[in-house]
């Protein structure tokens, strides 16, 4: 769980902060493993410059996805065992992690990015993780304010706020750790900066 955590928190500073506010231990570390998956599909571009050859380890990824989810990961490897664990624990569904290997697959070959494949589909497993199903419908707003700010576009952002958060209101308190980088729209704010204001969010259950 150290290292997986340790590299979410290298990879993605924004999830990792919200991550802390989830105070039950094993499901922090089940929100950790599907992070640091994302986190590896989010590497591979940075460590090969060819597309295809990106495209070759995307294609491993998904066909990981079968041991996975048949509770029989490579052994050895951390982040599918982790997966392979939180994937049996909490219910998680198959399809969003396929339709995220493909976005990626479909970024290297310069498609522009699927918001609901690469925000909406991972911030509702996310959910699933901390309480469970039936809250993808709350939460699909806030995914896409994150995405939004996540790809530049901030005023997009900030006019689906509202929206967001009145579907937020019926969320349960336990998973708004999932959505509460949705709160973040400055990505380039410095860190104390993001942990005071994830902890508002938090106490207030808004992004």
């Amino acid at each position: 769980m150290t290292d997986l955590d340790a590299q979410v928190r290298a990879a993605d500073i924004d999830r990792w902060l919200a991550s802390r506010f989830v105070v039950d231990e094993a499901a922090r570390a089940d929100l950790i493993a599907l992070y640091a998956f994302e986190a590896e599909l989010t590497a591979i571009p940075t460590r090969v410059t060819q597309p295809m050859l990106a495209e070759m380890r995307y294609r491993w990824w998904a066909d990981q996805m079968d041991g996975v989810f048949a509770g029989e990961p490579r052994k050895g490897h951390p982040v599918l065992e982790a997966l392979t664990g939180a994937a049996a624990r909490r219910g998680l569904e198959r399809a969003p992690l396929d339709a995220l290997i493909e976005a990626h697959i479909g970024r290297v070959h310069g498609e522009p990015h699927d918001l609901a494949a690469f925000y909406v589909g991972p911030m509702q497993q996310a959910a699933r993780v901390l309480a469970g199903p039936g809250h993808g419908a709350a939460i699909e707003a806030a995914a896409r304010v994150r995405g939004l700010s996540q790809t530049g576009r901030i005023d997009e952002a900030r006019a689906l706020r509202a929206e967001a958060n009145r579907a937020l209101k019926g969320l349960p308190a336990p998973v708004f750790p999932a959505a509460a980088c949705a709160a973040l729209i400055r990505t380039d704010a410095p860190e104390p900066l993001k942990t005071l204001r994830l902890t508002w969010a938090v106490l207030r259950g808004r992004i």
